[in-house]
């Protein structure tokens, strides 16, 4: 069977008029505060009146908050108090309070995409932080409301899965200490026993062994065209391994004319504008690509290093980060070139050490790439039930299962 759900417009049980108070009159009142900022920490705000510089709304466990600032980022918060102090929420919040519903389902209701594509509609300013979603205009959205007891199954089952969600997204940030905790365990230390170089004296004895990308009139917007040769540029290095990202293309014409800017399988990319100072390296089965002006492109002679061991210097290496930090302008890395990276010095290990640490890092990179699947497989699930759920299309059997 499926759920039926009465419909009703929020305006039914958004708050009007919450009452307010000026925590600054009362200075030393410890206060539980709800805030925007707190929302993102994960926790109210617990502190005195002193500290608090304007009104807020006076809130009560249970409420379910929305964020109407900056709308695009979804934020729903249920008031769950900690403390016994007087409960408080800054006006950057829609408040819904009633016995009609459950705070846990109307927080996913208000979290989910059907919600969150009808909340857009309602947003008025001139862009960014000024975005602000009108409450008049929230109050119309109409929401499935069903009987109390299937809001609380529906919402055990997304909490089910959310869950696991969590757990996934918490083994693959472990994952991730892993690599770097393994990468200074091995050569952090031993820094003084090891060779001494630099990256240029790494680098392949070959012409433009460390190259950006062509300048100017060598590569014009209007030269990309639908399908072609691939061009790498900052997003498919800037989340610190290679990633697929925006399509650009040249023609086999073009790119014959650029074939110097080849990239080839384990070159080590740099970006050294926009995003500066992230780096990735080049998948082994990269198809025919060439490299922006964005980049620095190193193809490394692994016979002395491999490019695993220079991705994890780079990012991860005392001596590298304090040499950036000495050479590079501006808090982003802005002066960051490719003479600054020819001249990083390098803590060179035995090649033994660094296939040993190559190894490990692979097999790390395969369980990431497992936990990476379970987690998209999760997010379609759980897109799945939460479209359904608040469809009223949710089978009896489907929450027994789950």
């Amino acid at each position: 069977m499926t759920t039926s759900a009465t419909s009703v417009e929020l305006s039914e049980i958004m708050v009007s008029r919450a009452g307010s108070v000026d925590p600054a009159k009362h200075p030393d009142e410890i206060f539980e505060l709800y805030s925007i900022p707190a929302y993102d920490a994960g926790q109210p705000d617990i502190t005195a009146g002193a500290q608090i510089g304007s009104t807020k709304q006076i809130v009560q466990g249970g409420d379910v908050l929305l964020s109407k600032i900056v709308p695009h980022i979804r934020r729903a918060w249920i008031v769950s108090p900690h403390t016994g102090s007087r409960l408080i929420a800054s006006g950057e919040w829609i408040i819904f309070r009633s016995n009609t519903f459950d705070p846990n389902y109307l927080r996913h209701l208000l979290m989910s995409d059907a919600f969150h594509r009808q909340f857009m509609n309602t947003v008025a300013g001139v862009g960014g932080s000024l975005l602000r979603a009108r409450p008049a205009f929230v109050a119309r959205i109409a929401v499935p409301l069903p009987a109390m007891h299937e809001q609380r199954r529906i919402a055990e089952v997304l909490d089910q899965v959310d869950a696991l969600r969590g757990k996934r997204r918490k083994s693959i940030s472990l994952l991730d200490d892993l690599t770097q905790s393994i990468f200074l365990d091995m050569f952090s230390s031993a820094s003084s026993e090891l060779q001494s170089t630099t990256v240029e004296e790494l680098a392949a004895k070959t012409k433009n062994s460390i190259r950006t990308g062509p300048f100017g009139s060598q590569l014009l917007h209007e030269e990309f065209v639908d399908e072609g040769v691939p061009v790498l540029g900052i997003d498919n290095a800037v989340d610190n391994e290679f990633k697929w990202g925006k399509s650009r293309y040249i023609t086999d014409t073009k790119y014959r004319q650029l074939q110097r800017y080849t990239v080839f399988p384990g070159d080590v990319l740099i970006t050294i504008m926009g995003t500066c100072g992230r780096c990735a390296v080049v998948p082994d089965d990269i198809p025919t690509a060439i490299n922006t002006k964005h980049l620095c492109c190193i193809t490394l002679d692994q016979r002395a290093c491999l490019p695993e061991y220079l991705h994890s210097y780079f990012l991860q290496h005392p001596i590298a980060q304090q040499y950036l930090r000495q050479t590079a302008k501006g808090a982003i890395m802005s002066g960051l070139n490719m003479g600054i990276i020819k001249s990083l010095p390098v803590a060179l290990p035995p090649l033994r050490l660094q296939e040993s640490y190559a190894q490990r890092i692979r097999q790390i990179r395969e369980a990431r790439s497992t936990a990476e699947r379970h987690l998209r497989r999760l997010d379609t699930l759980f897109a799945s039930i939460q479209f359904r759920a608040f469809r009223g299309e949710l089978w009896q059997d489907d929450l027994k299962d789950l």
